[in-house]
């Protein structure tokens, strides 16, 4: 099986030009898919051999979203194969995906975010790293892989707007607003200080190299503590409040689809829930006969 793989993993990176971290995602899926089948000729895995997998996990309390993400790998890869005629049929299109159970995304109240993004202290190139990247995140509405890829090139502070790379590789426009702007203009004057002005990547780790996503985490986990922030949130939480925020100030669906980046407007749309369990909310604390 792994000969297959290798295939298919070059025919991510070659033809569909995916990410580093989409093509580990599905590599990682395929490996422990093809450890659980053991060394078995590639044309004899069936539709029972897939749902038996998925049977597994799902007795060894795997979470259903993680279930689905790995018949989600399985379909691509056994799809790439059918496509390119190395088996005659795909085992994993009958696959039903699992159920899901559907969250409302976590987000900040527009307090809190306030309260979060300004708690860092500005003094040191640290501190103003990190108050920019905070500001990046919620004003772009940005995912961390987006805001960890920026490079000075592609700004125009000017006009408020940065071009990134999302999902995909697909790239588009972001705006920002004056508060991030201001924000990293100042992180910028203390980089250069600090002879960093060479360095194409904009936010930098204390050794002047890219920071990582792993980093921006560590950040946010800092800062929630420091503002004393009792929600569990993650990075992706600013992205959240900020589709939220913009929702709720009555931005329309499609405007916010594209400014986050989504393909579908399915995916933007778990937002309006959102807005409406808000309202519901109000409506609760505020009507007489509620």
């Amino acid at each position: 099986m792994q000969r297959y793989i290798d295939k298919f993993e070059k025919y991510l990176s070659v033809e569909k030009n995916a990410s580093v971290n989409t093509i580990d995602s599905y590599l990682s899926d395929l490996d422990a898919f093809a450890k659980e089948a053991g060394d078995v000729d590639i044309k004899k895995i069936d539709y029972l051999t897939i749902r038996k997998y998925m049977a597994k996990m799902s007795a060894e309390k795997l979470a259903k979203k993680s279930i689905a993400r790995k018949l989600s790998s399985l379909r691509s890869f056994f799809r790439f194969l059918y496509k390119d005629g190395y088996i005659s049929e795909n085992p994993a299109s009958s696959v039903a995906t699992p159920k899901l159970d559907k969250k409302l995304p976590v987000f900040l109240d527009e307090n809190e975010v306030v309260k979060f993004i300004t708690a860092p202290d500005v003094s040191d190139i640290l501190g103003a790293r990190d108050r920019a990247v905070l500001e990046t995140l919620y004003s772009g509405g940005l995912r961390v892989s987006e805001l960890v890829g920026i490079d000075i090139k592609k700004m125009d502070l000017i006009a408020g707007l940065i071009k990134i790379f999302g999902k995909g590789r697909v790239e588009r426009l972001a705006p920002i607003g004056e508060q991030a702007i201001k924000a990293i203009r100042e992180y910028m004057k203390l980089r250069d200080e600090k002879g960093y002005g060479d360095v194409q990547a904009l936010f930098l780790n204390k050794n002047g190299k890219r920071i990582t996503d792993r980093s921006i985490r560590r950040v946010v986990n800092k800062y929630i503590k420091i503002a004393s922030i009792k929600q569990k949130i993650s990075p992706h939480s600013l992205r959240h409040s900020f589709a939220t925020h913009l929702l709720n100030k009555g931005a329309d669906l499609r405007s916010v689809q594209e400014l986050l980046g989504h393909k579908n407007l399915s995916t933007t749309q778990i937002y309006t829930h959102v807005s409406q369990e808000r309202l519901k909310a109000v409506y609760d604390k505020a009507h007489p006969r509620a």
